[in-house]
């Protein structure tokens, strides 16, 4: 039996490249400030459009079942936090502390919604159920990822976050599109679910914006001269650690309630991930400017392995 490697995707490929062109190229000054804007306003628009495609039926397909949805947003809100916390501990100890927060940051973030119910049906999982604990995931993070920043990172002292400010641009930038896209969904919800492809280029699109926006900020400030290869070893070995412990205690939680293979398969996919989509901007509100490209470089490590983890275990459960 041959090994088979996963392939690594093409927007992994785009993200790698946006790092690199940011090192080369670092946007600086007016150019900088002109990216920052196109950013937020790719994410506005991003926002508004999740808002717009969240289908209230599907939610209510899948709320009765309120045992699975309590312990995927325990694994996202509780465990994972708790393994950030002992994961920024460690690592502080042996990287830049700004790394070590960008680990516990990822653990704070709300659930991927695409990915865990595209992984929950080609494992034969309950959709439904999926749809309902990955929306309610992504509703309720808007609230509680910048609480749990505020009460784990700037009440720890452990980084700087941008206090008022950072809680109006939540508001205004991702909870006010949000809402006002649910809200204009029984105007425009039916063509939204006509060309669900429209998501993907405003997702990625508004990702790279961000992405490029503060690796400039960050090469600015010296990035490359703070992280070497041995900090993005240990961020890798820090992220298989947590998305190990994850998986493992995942499945003893389901085996532990009862859950039918199909539930069980909600609560790993939906209780296992965060949302690249939400932590890019929710670090460009959160943190200051210069610290963001820090930030987020544990998410995308963590980003890429999750995909590629859940991807196998997927393949492996459809052909059980």
């Amino acid at each position: 039996m041959r090994l088979k490697i996963p392939a690594i995707d093409h927007f992994t490929l785009l993200l790698i490249g946006t790092v690199v062109a940011a090192t080369l190229l670092p946007a600086q000054g007016i150019a900088l400030v002109a990216f920052d804007y196109a950013a937020d306003t790719a994410i506005v628009l991003l926002f508004f459009l999740h808002g717009a495609k969240l289908s209230r039926d599907a939610i209510w397909a899948g709320i009765t079942n309120w045992r699975l949805h309590l312990l995927v947003l325990a694994f996202t809100y509780v465990l994972f936090p708790v393994l950030g916390l002992a994961a920024e501990q460690v690592a502080g100890l042996i990287v830049d502390p700004a790394l070590a927060v960008g680990l516990l940051f990822l653990t704070l973030l709300p659930s991927t919604v695409q990915s865990s119910i595209a992984f929950t049906a080609i494992a034969r999982g309950n959709v439904a159920a999926a749809v309902c604990s990955a929306s309610l995931s992504n509703l309720l993070g808007i609230v509680l990822t910048p609480l749990l920043v505020t009460l784990l990172i700037h009440a720890g002292g452990a980084g700087s976050v941008n206090g008022l400010g950072s809680v109006q641009k939540i508001a205004t930038q991702l909870l006010l599109p949000f809402v006002a896209g649910h809200v204009l969904r029984p105007v425009i919800g039916a063509w939204i679910d006509k060309h669900k492809r429209l998501l993907q280029p405003v997702d990625r699109g508004s990702i790279l914006l961000v992405v490029y926006a503060a690796f400039s900020a960050a090469v600015v400030n010296g990035v490359w001269q703070r992280v070497g290869p041995f900090d993005l070893g240990v961020l890798f070995v820090a992220s298989v650690a947590i998305l190990g412990v994850i998986i493992a205690l995942n499945g003893m939680a389901s085996r532990l309630a009862g859950f039918s293979h199909e539930d069980s398969v909600v609560l790993l996919f939906c209780g296992s991930k965060k949302s690249l989509v939400t932590g890019v901007p929710m670090a460009g509100a959160l943190f200051a400017p210069e610290q963001v490209g820090m930030v987020i470089l544990p998410l995308m490590i963590f980003h890429q392995l999750q995909l590629l983890v859940c991807a196998w275990l997927a393949a492996r459960y459809a052909k059980s």
